[in-house]
């Protein structure tokens, strides 16, 4: 069974359209299919709409939020509400063709686990493609996996993945990634993107900003995150060494100067050196200490069910028979 998850936020005038076309897409390829809408927040009647359309097609399920949560708590909801053995999602405001959906499956039978759609031909304007090629690098950069394009909302994923997915925040553009760092197998598939007709684009300075720096924590958890001593007592290691060497550098000349004399005499406390090395020294043990720490809450606080992926299990031995 295939669960299609339709986060959306004042999309009235897409829906009927979008359910219109999606069915007609899964009618033709025999796919048996639940179509899961979160409305998160509207305010423009889109949640009446996603009545109507549940009365008019049993395959319609409706979830309301009591305000706007965010694209990740919608898609959580969704994730948790979905019956299907495939969860795809897809934007609501009709840019994402439903046609891509066969294509999409049909990548996921080629043995992966994640198929994130990549629109080739991006309709938007110029001040949302560059800006995104810019993110899309960096996370390529960053995380490893190369994708062209991280956040498109058209992709597809086994329930496995669904079920050890934690999304909060924006995390919501980084679904490959995290599927990707727990070890599941993540491709892309050339889709075809539309311009938007209704409504209008929930982009912005702001979201990109939330982006970048949800990437550096992404990044920070992907790498470190049962391990954050690595990074933090390398930075700590890094700076405690230059300080060290530093006034151990001072110590020396003072003891040229003031103990055998042998270089004329300077005052030693009005150097900058020496004003770098005690802070790149308490810089560094500052940064160690953290470490410490948190690598005290990942063992106290951390489960093991978080730290590693089991993707099969052998048949449990029969049960002796009891008398």
């Amino acid at each position: 069974m295939l669960s299609i998850v339709v986060p959306t936020l004042n999309e009235r005038e897409s829906l009927p359209e979008l359910v219109r076309q999606t069915v007609e897409v899964v009618d033709a390829s025999g796919l048996d299919t639940e179509m899961i809408f979160v409305d998160d927040g509207s305010t423009d009647g889109s949640w009446e709409a996603i009545e109507d359309l549940a009365r008019q097609e049993p395959r319609v399920r409706g979830i309301r939020f009591r305000r706007n949560f965010g694209k990740a708590a919608a898609l959580t909801a969704g994730l948790r509400a979905a019956h299907g053995d495939l969860i795809l999602m897809m934007d609501a405001d009709l840019q994402d063709d439903p046609a891509e959906i066969p294509a999409l499956l049909a990548q996921l039978e080629n043995g992966y686990d994640v198929v994130n759609g990549w629109k080739v031909r991006r309709l938007d304007p110029w001040h949302k493609v560059y800006p995104s090629k810019v993110f899309n690098a960096l996370v390529s950069r960053l995380s490893g996996l190369k994708l062209h394009d991280h956040n498109c909302g058209l992709k597809v994923f086994r329930r496995d993945v669904a079920e050890e997915l934690r999304l909060y925040g924006e995390m919501h553009r980084f679904i490959p990634v995290l599927a990707h760092a727990r070890g599941f197998r993540v491709t892309e598939q050339p889709v075809h993107h539309r311009p938007r007709v209704h409504g209008r684009s929930k982009y912005g300075v702001k979201r990109f900003a939330r982006g970048f720096l949800d990437l550096l924590t992404i990044t920070f958890l992907t790498g470190f995150g049962q391990r954050p001593l690595h990074m933090l007592g390398g930075f700590g290691l890094l700076f405690f060494g230059l300080g060290i060497l530093g006034l151990a550098y001072l110590s020396v000349l003072w003891l040229l100067m003031n103990a055998f004399h042998t270089i004329p005499e300077s005052p030693i406390g009005t150097r900058p050196l020496l004003a770098y090395s005690v802070a790149a020294t308490l810089l560094g043990f500052q940064a160690i200490s953290l470490g410490l720490l948190a690598e005290l809450i990942v063992a106290n606080t951390g489960r093991e069910a978080d730290t590693y992926s089991i993707v099969q299990l052998t048949p449990a031995p029969p049960k002796p028979p009891t008398h």
